[in-house]
């Protein structure tokens, strides 16, 4: 399986071709018989290991890999100049000769072996040391036996699988079957008389002369005793080929003879250069690269990975790779993928990968199995492209396909699409969506005025404006011109959309400053509502267009509906709104009181402000018939925030005449979530210097039962300042006394809906005395409201109310009686 975090980098066509070399290197190195292949790096920690280097020494790649490499291959009585050896190669990245060591396997058993190193190298450092493994223990058995056998030598000569050739000062002197067949001639006498330079190319890989180079060869023999090193021969057929060459030199009746052991190494060359060949491609690869076994443990990393990725090869080598996904796809993506490769030996595809540092970004992955000579799985290879610059200019492209290029908000291509899918949306979910078509009004007369730069600074200036009227799930479109559409998803109304409407026409409205020049704007609007106005994208569009078309029609800067009917009854809330926004400025509000009397007593202890509107054409408005209005356009904060100034301006004025009554001001649930309530409370109180005690905030019984912290921190924020604070229309939720217990509260306020029945409904009369209950277990007082009767004022007295209010002792006025006493 592809690990969900494997990155990589983009590669080019090049870096393709090299990626193909490298999985038929790799392939080639893990499928050569009886060669044994491991790796270091600057510690001496084990990164590599082939399943022929287990055999040759006993141990396992899981066992092997992360340990040091002097633990796990032991080279008797040779340690320190194996050392010297390899600390050589680290510090010259120059590769030495091959040379022949004893090992010892895991099992104790000793075998004989001749070690290649070669460093691999990339940007001129070292980055690991790796070493081919050949088994010689047969030769070198067939070598002592030859030294030792004297007599036998003769028979030993002919049935070596070594090629032996007897050289007498220059020339050959006798040669054994095997050399015949290594040099392709067909007798002795092709040989025989000839000298070993005469079957070599003219000059030696490194350029030296082989004649020269030979010479020196069996001069340093001769003094040495014998000497190794390996050649280029040509066959007497013409073919080149490497060998390996013992020489060893002899004095025999003071005479000097040689003879030399040549052993065909062309294989193993072969696998040398495909092996560097291989490790200089996986290094120096700018993608990311991981071999894993055939458990899907991961056995090697390059440098890309980690330089990519940010984790280092210890934190990856030897973890299966299931335990590397990150978790960005879910599980049944890997399983799929995996599931393909065994199928078809190979996949590739896009798959999201996260960093070390979280980070996720996109790769194009690659995964190939690599097969044995008997068919069987024996290792994989993931190479990983990181195509993040890809997918920015992908997505830069489709940003420029799909947006306006004077404003950058979606262009008519994006807009249709995201009308499609909030219309899916909403025909899943049974809600509304809105179709806004706004037009600027005499926009000609701005370019032609002031220039079609200036025009354009406006058409900037107007998408900003709508962007900022609007919630994120909404979408503002430029069609074109000066034409503007609007998708407002997932609405409740008619309502919602002409609020945003209002809001869009208000911001619209405002001066702008272009060019030096303060220019005003007006803008007319169509709307339509799906599913009521059309239930297809043409037909929403075009009614939108017909109503924005009525707007013009009927004296512009306004904003119609397509429905008739919707249209005029949401016209008359528009115009409550727009009138509401000037009544504070206008001082059209004013707030009656109505007393709260103590029914013990009969004296009033307070009184409830209440606010009313004269509206200048409808006269004297109630609250139920604006404040509903204010809610939603949020003018409740600061119309609400002049009543609590009001009312406490109030409280003082009769405090300062001798009673000192409590006046209770009602928050509605807008108000008592805004950031600024306490602000609010705390100005007014300062402002008139009344005592926070003579202030009573009711609150609704539905704002209680959210019982959230925020809801808690407030209304004991309240309570700390000395506030009283009431729960209002009480009975009407189903708060718990646990979640009443969390408020610091004064009184509950019983709910009229309760008083009007309860003479009539036995349900009602029994509600009553358990809400009394209830308050009596938290201490806190009660209050009845909307009492008109005797007989309901003597039900509430037998049931140990506390105080009530209504128009049995008195209606709401703007100049109440403060001393009269009640029943």
């Amino acid at each position: 399986m592809i690990p969900a975090l494997l990155p990589g980098a983009e590669p080019d066509a090049p870096g393709l071709a090299a990626l193909e070399l490298l999985y038929r290197l790799v392939a080639a190195v893990e499928l050569t018989p009886n060669v044994a292949v491991h790796s270091s790096d600057r510690d001496g920690v084990v990164r590599y290991w082939n399943r022929t280097c287990a055999e040759l020494i006993g141990l396992a790649p899981a066992e092997a890999l992360g340990r040091q490499l002097t633990s796990v291959i032991v080279r008797p009585g040779y340690e320190g100049e194996f050392a010297a050896t390899i600390a050589a190669i680290w510090r010259t990245g120059i590769a030495p000769p091959p040379r022949e060591w004893p090992i010892r396997r895991a099992d104790g058993a000793e075998r004989w072996v001749c070690s290649s190193h070669f460093p691999v190298i990339r940007d001129g450092v070292t980055q690991q040391v790796i070493c081919m493994e050949l088994d010689v223990t047969g030769r070198k058995t067939d070598e002592l036996a030859l030294l030792r056998a004297g007599a036998d030598f003769r028979r030993l000569y002919e049935r070596s699988t070594d090629a032996i050739v007897l050289v007498r000062g220059r020339r050959i002197i006798d040669v054994n079957p095997a050399a015949l067949r290594l040099f392709g001639c067909d007798g002795r006498e092709r040989m025989v008389g000839h000298g070993l330079a005469d079957f070599s190319p003219p000059q030696q890989p490194s350029g030296e002369a082989s004649s020269t180079r030979q010479e020196a060869l069996a001069a340093q023999a001769a003094s040495d005793g014998n000497q190794r090193y390996e050649w280029l021969y040509r066959s007497c057929g013409g073919g080149l080929f490497w060998a390996e060459v013992l020489l060893t030199s002899v004095a025999i009746d003071h005479e000097q003879l040689s003879f030399a052991v040549i052993r065909d190494i062309s294989q193993r060359k072969s696998t040398e250069r495909t092996l560097t060949m291989a490790a200089q491609v996986f290094e120096n690869c700018r993608d990311a690269i991981l071999i894993l076994d055939g458990a899907c443990r991961v056995v090697a990393v390059n440098q890309a990975f980690t330089d990519i990725t940010g984790f280092a090869p210890a934190d990856i080598i030897g973890r299966e790779v299931p335990s590397l996904r990150s978790g960005v796809h879910e599980p049944a993506f890997y399983q799929e993928i995996w599931d393909f490769v065994v199928a078809h030996d190979h996949w590739e595809g896009e798959v999201l990968c996260v960093r070390s540092n979280a980070e996720e970004y996109p790769v194009w992955a690659a995964l190939t199995a690599i097969r044995d000579g008997a068919g069987k799985v024996s290792n994989y290879m993931a190479i990983l492209s990181d195509i993040t610059d890809r997918k920015q200019v992908e997505e830069h492209t489709r940003h420029l396909a799909e947006h306006d290029f004077l404003t950058d908000l979606p262009n008519r291509v994006l807009f249709l699409d995201r009308l499609q899918q909030a219309l899916a949306t909403s025909r899943r979910q049974h809600t509304r969506v809105a179709v806004m078509f706004l037009d600027l009004d005499r926009f000609k007369a701005i370019n032609d005025s002031y220039g079609h730069q200036a025009g354009d600074v406006v058409l900037r200036e107007v998408a900003a404006r709508l962007t900022r009227c609007v919630r994120g799930v909404d979408t503002v479109s430029r069609q074109g011109g000066d034409e503007f559409v609007v998708i407002l998803a997932d609405i409740g109304g008619a309502d919602q959309a002409a609020h945003v409407a209002g809001s869009v026409m208000h911001a619209v409205g405002q001066p702008m400053k272009v060019l030096g020049q303060e220019i005003a704007l007006s803008a007319s609007i169509g709307i339509s509502i799906f599913p009521s106005d059309g239930h297809d994208v043409d037909t929403l569009m075009r009614h939108a267009d017909v109503a924005m078309y009525h707007a013009k029609q009927n004296g512009r800067n306004a904003f119609r509906f397509f429905s008739p009917e919707m249209n005029a009854h949401v016209v008359e809330r528009v115009q409550i709104e727009n009138k509401l926004r000037q009544a504070l400025a206008n001082n059209e509000f004013v707030l009656e009181y109505q007393p709260e009397i103590d029914i013990a007593s009969g004296r009033t202890i307070g009184f409830e402000a209440l606010i009313r509107w004269r509206h200048p054409e409808r006269g004297l408005l109630q609250p139920d018939q604006f404040i509903p209005i204010a809610e939603a356009s949020g003018l409740i904060v600061p119309i609400g925030a002049w009543v609590l100034r009001e009312a406490c301006a109030q409280a003082r004025a009769w405090r300062d005449q001798g009673c000192p009554v409590v006046v209770a001001v009602n928050l509605s649930n807008v108000q008592f979530i805004h950031d600024h309530l306490l602000q609010y409370v705390d100005d007014a109180l300062a402002a008139s210097s009344l005592a926070p005690q003579f202030l009573d905030l009711e609150i609704t019984e539905g704002m209680i039962m959210k019982g959230d912290e925020a809801t808690i921190d407030t209304v004991n924020a309240l309570h700390r300042r000395g506030v009283q604070i009431t729960v209002d229309d009480f009975g009407t939720g189903c708060s718990s006394l646990s979640t009443l217990r969390r408020y610091r509260l004064s009184k509950l306020k019983i709910d009229r809906s309760f008083i009007d029945d309860i003479m009539r409904e036995p349900d009602d009369a029994a509600i009553i005395p358990a809400i009394i209950a209830v308050a009596r277990s938290l201490k806190l007082r009660v209050i009845a409201e909307g009492v008109e009767t005797a007989e309901q004022l003597r039900f509430l007295q037998q049931h140990g109310c506390d105080e009530y209010q209504g128009y049995y002792a008195s209606m709401a006025s703007s100049e109440p009686d403060l001393r009269r006493r009640h029943p």
